[in-house]
């Protein structure tokens, strides 16, 4: 059994894009620049966007964090997206989310520009990933597509099968599985909460990528042997032994599962880094696309 290590994985992705970062810089050209929007103070929220802070200054980009109250009205979050969909010198932001119950999620996703939509939630990034376009894919995805691409596990004529449907990481994951090239080329099978008989599924399985949030749900008994694991759950499950009062628990019940598999991420340590590595690639995408659009405009004009 190999643990696939999204916290070096990770570690190595930052270092390549510290590395162009730097190229920018010599060349004189604008180091990317990725802001983000919270709203309230969710705890997990917080920690996760300072994480994206402290990341960013370590591969030398721009950062931004705008603070909104947890009681800002929708009209006045729309209007500060807007403010930086037209702000020249950010090149990716995010909208953290949840969001309070005020505030419709969709609208505020829709609201972001998708030539900024570096968490690759709008509808037109979403869109084109499912038409095999150049687009942002969603961190999350993107991250577990990196991760198996690193470690070389073959996907292609697999069967995938998917536990959950969110549009985060479900969806995209059982679309892009599918696509063709690697990693990809899989025959993928979508589950969800109403799966009648998901055991019989899973033990067909070569590999499982989980994300329901339900602490130890894939057990030992459901998965065949050799199956590739990748678990993108992450919940606080109380314990009053633990220093913090909690412990931090996957979709997947590891200390047996983990016996049975070829392949596994931990939690935390797997799927969890690799989200803002990845959040960082596409800010540097976002950067070189909006450079290539800027040398058609002048050329155009000339």
């Amino acid at each position: 059994m190999i643990i696939l290590d999204g916290k070096k994985t990770s570690n190595d992705i930052k270092n390549e894009i510290a590395a162009e970062v730097e190229k920018i810089k010599k060349r004189g050209e604008k180091v990317p620049h990725l802001a983000a929007i919270i709203v309230g103070n969710d705890g997990a929220s917080l920690t996760y966007v300072n994480a994206k802070v402290k990341s960013c200054k370590r591969v030398g980009f721009e950062s931004s964090l705008y603070r909104l109250p947890n009681t800002v009205s929708e009209l006045e979050l729309l209007d500060k997206i807007e403010e930086l969909n037209q702000n020249d010198d950010i090149d990716g932001f995010i909208v953290q989310l949840p969001l309070p119950p005020q505030i419709d999620t969709q609208k505020v996703l829709n609201a972001v520009d998708p030539d900024k939509d570096v968490d690759g939630f709008h509808p037109t990034n979403f869109g084109k990933m499912a038409l095999d376009m150049t687009s942002f894919i969603p961190a999350t995805p993107f991250g577990i597509l990196e991760l198996l691409e690193r470690y070389d596990i073959p996907t292609k004529g697999k069967h995938t099968v998917v536990i959950g449907r969110s549009y985060i990481v479900g969806r995209p994951m059982s679309i892009l599985m599918g696509r063709s090239g690697f990693p990809g080329n899989s025959t993928v099978t979508l589950t969800h909460e109403f799966t009648k008989n998901i055991t019989q599924i899973t033990s067909q399985a070569d590999i499982i990528i989980i994300a329901v949030g339900i602490p130890d749900f894939l057990k030992a008994e459901m998965i065949k042997d050799d199956a590739v694991i990748i678990d993108v759950g992450i919940t606080r499950v109380p314990n009053d032994e633990a220093e913090k009062g909690y412990v931090i628990k996957g979709d997947v019940d590891f200390d047996n599962v983990s016996k049975r598999a070829s392949y596994i991420t931990p939690v935390p340590g797997g799927v969890g880094p690799m989200t803002v590595s990845m959040l960082l690639k596409n800010t540097l995408l976002a950067t070189e696309r909006h450079k290539k659009r800027a040398k058609e405009r002048i050329k155009a004009n000339q």
